[in-house]
């Protein structure tokens, strides 16, 4: 059994986990059993998924603070480095700016928050972060990894919980990576230090990673044991519109800036499929992140010394997914629930804050923080974003995708018009599942 399943390719493994997760979820759900007494089926679920995530996150501070110290150091060895990085957030906002124009032109022509059946009573929502005060005070690091504590108090107990914020490890791992270059040879032992350590940490990811199936069919399970059509259909224009938008910008915008540039499509969805499919189903574009930048550059033919600078940087800034559709069509949702009229204005500030501040998303599962951005700004009521928690995980396994596919691509154009791509690779027949195969066994 062992044996044969080391044989079964690796993508074939987490489609079966997809279709076991739809089989159980269906099947907890049918058993019965509240929120608060799940059935044993739902909590086996809920265990397996939930271990899977937090072996994730575990990793998050140090992949995020050594890969991108280390991608930093290593535009030393890229000509034109300056301009690549350039280029780079250029691309980024490009298509960053193309994405939530799809998403506002969806929400203005279907209407989502006048098109529900959900009730007023859902509109409660007990956080407070997004406005563009706490996204800039959640920037400056309070220490030097990122380290935050909360406490809370429960049945006359409490309880202190730690936790990492991803933005401020961004700023410092910007902040040493820059020192690094610099202070110049003397650096060196310490960045020898880090890409070494940095492959350590990828190793044990690998590890996790392998988990990819066995995660599916818990992540999966408990979002359809969870909230099946029941809680989908009072919303089903939105979550229409979210999944429309995001197949416009990953079957059609994606497929027209790839042609531009002279690069069949077939190829680049074959070579970044692996990194696709997981995102898919880890809901985290840093969790991915190794994975995205092995087909990148084994794949897609991005020399590793601009896709390890490129690709980091895409995992924690660039979301057309979580960061452009969802919080377009999210504020029009709400804008249209509430009775709001939007201005052009708002409209504008809407394609400001999406280019701007994505990186609120932090790549991490979720897109709470850029949605609470984003309904601050507009003035609009963030008790709106109760309406929408209880669909996000199916929301985000889309959004994720296409997040990581974009993740890709950007590096493959940029390289393509600075002449470096190897086209040779990019054009080659190779397998996808090799590729995987090896990924996986590394």
């Amino acid at each position: 059994m062992i044996r044969a399943l080391r044989r079964t390719p690796f993508g074939v493994q987490v489609l079966i986990g997809l279709v076991l997760g739809v089989v159980l979820g269906a099947l907890a759900r049918s058993m019965g059993g509240t929120a608060d007494d799940p059935n044993w089926l739902t909590t086996t679920l809920d265990t397996i998924g939930s271990t899977f995530v937090t072996l994730l996150r575990t990793l998050v501070p140090p992949l995020v603070l050594l890969a991108i110290v280390t991608s930093i150091a290593n535009l030393r060895e890229v000509t034109n480095a300056a301009r690549l990085a350039w280029q780079t957030l250029l691309w980024f906002a490009v298509t960053a700016l193309v994405s939530v124009g799809i998403g506002l032109a969806i929400g203005l022509v279907t209407d989502p928050g006048n098109r529900t059946s959900v009730s007023a009573d859902a509109a409660t929502f007990e956080g407070r972060s997004g406005s563009w005060l706490d996204f800039l005070q959640g920037i400056v690091p309070v220490n030097l990894v990122g380290l935050q504590a909360s406490t809370s108090v429960e049945d006359g107990s409490a309880s202190t919980s730690l936790s990492f914020n991803v933005l401020q490890l961004i700023v410092v791992a910007i902040a040493i990576g820059v020192a690094a270059l610099k202070v110049g040879q003397k650096a060196e032992p310490f960045l020898t230090f880090s890409r070494s350590a940095l492959a350590v940490v990828q190793t044990i990811l690998w590890w996790v990673i392998r988990l990819a199936p066995l995660g599916t069919v818990g992540l999966l399970g408990r979002a359809v044991a969870s909230y099946g059509w029941d809680a989908l259909s009072p919303l089903a224009v939105f979550v229409a519109d979210v999944y429309v938008g995001l197949a416009i910008v990953l079957f059609v915008l994606y497929p027209v800036l790839l042609r531009l540039h002279g690069l069949p499509v077939g190829r680049f969805f074959a070579g970044a499929w692996p990194a696709i499919q997981l995102a898919f189903v880890s809901r985290s574009s840093i969790g991915t992140l190794p994975v995205t930048q092995r087909v990148t550059e084994e794949n897609l033919g991005v020399p590793r010394s601009y896709a390890s600078f490129a690709v980091p940087l895409g995992a924690t800034t660039k979301m057309d997914g979580c960061a452009a559709i969802y919080p377009a069509l999210a504020a029009i949702f709400v804008a249209g629930f509430f009775g709001v009229d939007l201005s052009v204005t708002d409209y504008l500030l809407i394609a400001f804050v999406s280019v701007v501040g994505s990186a609120a998303t932090a790549g991490l599962t979720g897109a709470t923080v850029m949605l609470t951005l984003t309904l601050s700004t507009l003035g609009l009521p963030l008790a709106g974003v109760g309406l929408l928690l209880a669909i996000d995980p199916i929301l985000d396994m889309g959004r994720t995708a296409v997040n990581v596919a974009g993740q890709a691509l950007v590096p493959t154009i940029v390289a393509k018009r600075e002449g470096i791509l190897d086209l040779e690779r990019y054009r080659s027949r190779r397998p996808v599942e090799e590729t995987t195969k090896e990924t996986v066994a590394v």
